[in-house]
């Protein structure tokens, strides 16, 4: 039988519960496609799950929400061997084993091609970061071209990719950072404004914006909801902040006259929805800042997830398979 490298989870707990195992290769099903995985970025919802915070998550399970890599057979014939594809949500890592490991068995449907010739610790840091920023941009608070975008949250993966995209659409961008040594790394990802971000931006900000992305959470959400002017709008797309929910919210103090509080999680249908390779292009020709932050091995995930929980990556956690 053949095998591969996975790291196994069997019980939630601090990083080392991550083990490195030899499991059986997956057979596809007709319907679903084996991919080699060449690369995956790390996120925080598997920070969580490993922590025990997802009670729909079973253990064993091999985590990971996102991978990227090659063809190796798919039963139906949608997808030919040697391509080079990606993946991300879906109930990978979650409902089924996901991308920790040498190869994963994903449905067709949650696919899409990549068709740029980019590094594999470009492409792994794609898929799940450029889904979550497009998505919320866009489907959630429909962020129009001129429009005073504030990223709350700007130095994290998603919030980096977020200013490079809102940027190239044509909107003026704010973005927050708690350490004011970050405020090259925010302009650089296009930011046209640099807020030290102390929990009360509300205050220091000299004009209102039309849409706020939070990806704190709700640590910050409710001074979020302070930055936006009448009939704009704010999402919720990250919880850096770690805190799952409000001890206390009044929903008539907290959100102010005629601004609008939406989220945004991203499934399937979003993944399929978001254009990476249009992204991808804009990558490779430099319109569009992918910031990596930290590349381990496999064998180094233990030391990936402490580097992801201490949130010293300065960008996105990318490992190579």
């Amino acid at each position: 039988m053949a095998t591969m490298k996975a790291v196994v989870i069997h019980t939630p707990g601090p990083p080392d519960v991550l083990k490195l195992e030899t499991r059986p290769i997956p057979t596809p099903a007709p319907g679903s496609v084996l991919i080699n995985i060449k690369a995956f970025g790390l996120n925080r919802s598997e920070l969580f799950t490993r922590q025990g915070h997802s009670p729909n998550v079973k253990f064993p399970r091999i985590l990971g929400i996102e991978c990227c890599g090659i063809v190796a057979s798919c039963p139906s014939g949608e997808l030919q061997p040697g391509e080079k594809v990606a993946t991300c949500m879906g109930g990978l890592g979650r409902d089924f084993d996901g991308g920790y490991a040498e190869y994963c068995v994903v449905p067709v449907k949650n696919v899409q091609f990549i068709k740029e010739d980019l590094p594999w610790e470009v492409i792994g840091a794609m898929p799940e970061m450029l889904q979550t920023a497009w998505g919320a941009l866009f489907k959630s608070l429909r962020l129009q071209k001129g429009e005073r975008l504030l990223v709350r949250g700007g130095t994290s993966s998603v919030g980096l990719a977020a200013a490079s995209i809102a940027k190239n659409h044509g909107c003026y961008v704010g973005s927050t950072t708690r350490r004011s040594e970050r405020e090259e790394l925010v302009k650089s990802a296009g930011a046209d404004e640099v807020i030290v971000d102390d929990g009360a931006v509300a205050k220091k900000i000299k004009e209102k914006f039309d849409r706020v992305l939070e990806l704190i959470g709700t640590t910050t959400l409710e001074d979020s909801l302070q930055c936006v002017k009448e009939g704009g709008s704010v999402c919720m797309a990250g919880m850096v902040g770690n805190k799952w929910e409000f001890e206390k919210f009044s929903p008539m103090g907290a959100i102010p006259t005629a601004v609008n509080l939406t989220t945004y999680s991203g499934g399937p249908e979003d993944f399929k929805a978001t254009p990476l390779n249009d992204l991808a292009k804009q990558v490779k020709e430099g319109k569009l800042k992918i910031q990596v932050g930290k590349v381990f091995k496999l064998e180094e995930i233990v030391e990936a997830h402490r580097t992801m929980e201490e949130n010293s990556a300065g960008g996105k956690i990318v490992v190579l398979v």
